[in-house]
């Protein structure tokens, strides 16, 4: 994409240069350079280490290192790409917020193929953009994408909204349609950015990553919510050519991503061994409750990520089945009546005894 969708009087904000930088460049240590210029205060609260079990750097006092170097080098690091095509974000959310603010401009169009991750509508509505919900396949096929409906709109589109292994119906994309559809919109004259939201990757084998260079209107985002088990950080990373990188660092907002989840963030992408232990342990504990679910009679669709979505037969069941299980404390992910999910609960996987409490709160609803 071209610029059109960043207003022409939009600047990039520049942000103050971190501790280190001054410090390079004056031939200084970063521990001798003191901020006279961000109206901060000059020691941390002394209950901050001991609650949160540590010192930081730089201090609590102080504002992030606003180029977030530590938590980018661990990202580039870990999916093997250059630093200067990562960008880090609070949580997915913000890259996708970013993603909206940096190519929908008012009147743009957005291909949704649904169903598919609620936000990116929100987002794409927020912009002013004209949404284009495109159906998927069905539930026989994985709820895949439909290449007869999509490749058409391709030509006119701004952002097309991706998601692999799609969320919420926990099936992977079939990779020779993405591809099919990367080289299509690659061929139309002023390609859409194609965004594949790679939420639950370590999940499953195999990237979108290892097509950045053949498609430079492609954009992976990533998360450590899921696998990494860090959706209270909030923190988030994208990978994408560097020319799509520095159009999201033009709305970058500054300092969105505090200290200690930046340090999180980077110290959670340098042990992969612990998220791929977590995933061994939800994978194996996915396919029990899919068992007890369908023997319970509530079918759960195939899923490669750490949640199922469930068949109830019909919207209103779906509902009644809703409420019994808020009645009894537990929160499913319900989808409203005009959503092609209706007769569904999406259900999380979780520990082995809070799964019990659930099907024993199903089994209840049965009796």
């Amino acid at each position: 994409m071209t610029d059109v969708a960043v207003p022409a009087a939009s600047q990039v904000y520049t942000w103050e240069p971190s501790n280190r930088a001054i410090a390079e460049r004056y031939g200084l240590r970063p521990e001798e350079i003191l901020r006279f210029d961000t109206n901060t205060s000059p020691t941390p609260p002394a209950w901050a280490a001991a609650t949160l079990g540590g010192d930081f750097e730089p201090p609590l006092n102080e504002y992030p290192d606003s180029s977030y170097a530590e938590l980018t080098a661990a990202a580039a690091t870990y999916l093997g790409v250059a630093t200067d095509r990562i960008v880090v974000g609070a949580g997915a959310d913000e890259i996708l917020d970013m993603v909206a603010k940096a190519w929908l401009c008012e009147g743009a169009t957005a291909l949704l193929p649904t169903p598919t991750y609620a936000m990116y509508g929100v987002l794409s509505a927020q912009r002013g953009a004209r949404i284009a919900r495109i159906p998927r396949r069905g539930g026989d096929d994985g709820f895949g994408l439909d290449l007869g409906a999509l490749l058409p709109r391709l030509a006119g589109a701004s952002v097309v909204w991706l998601c692999d292994p799609n969320n919420p119906t926990g099936a992977r994309e079939d990779p020779d349609r993405l591809l099919v559809l990367l080289d299509v919109a690659s061929a139309v004259p002023d390609p859409p950015l194609v965004v594949i939201d790679e939420a639950y990757a370590e999940f499953v084998e195999g990237s979108a990553v290892s097509w950045l260079d053949r498609y430079p209107h492609l954009l992976v985002v990533r998360t450590l919510s899921k696998a990494f088990a860090l959706a209270g950080a909030r923190v988030g990373y994208a990978a994408g050519s560097r020319e799509t990188i520095a159009q999201l660092e033009r709305v970058r907002p500054p300092g969105s991503i505090s200290t200690v989840s930046a340090t999180l963030g980077a110290t959670a992408l340098g042990r992969p061994d612990v998220a791929r232990a977590n995933v061994a342990y939800l994978s194996a504990e996915r396919e029990w409750l899919a068992g007890r679910l369908a023997e319970a009679g509530w079918p759960p669709a195939p899923s490669v990520t750490n949640f199922l979505l469930t068949s109830l037969g019909d919207a209103s069941r779906a509902e009644a089945a809703g409420e019994h299980l808020l009645r009894s404390g537990i929160v499913p992910r319900t989808f409203p009546a005009d959503h092609p999910l209706a007769e569904h609960l999406r259900l999380t996987v979780r520990s082995r005894p809070e799964n019990e409490r659930l099907l024993a709160v199903i089994e209840g609803w049965r009796s």
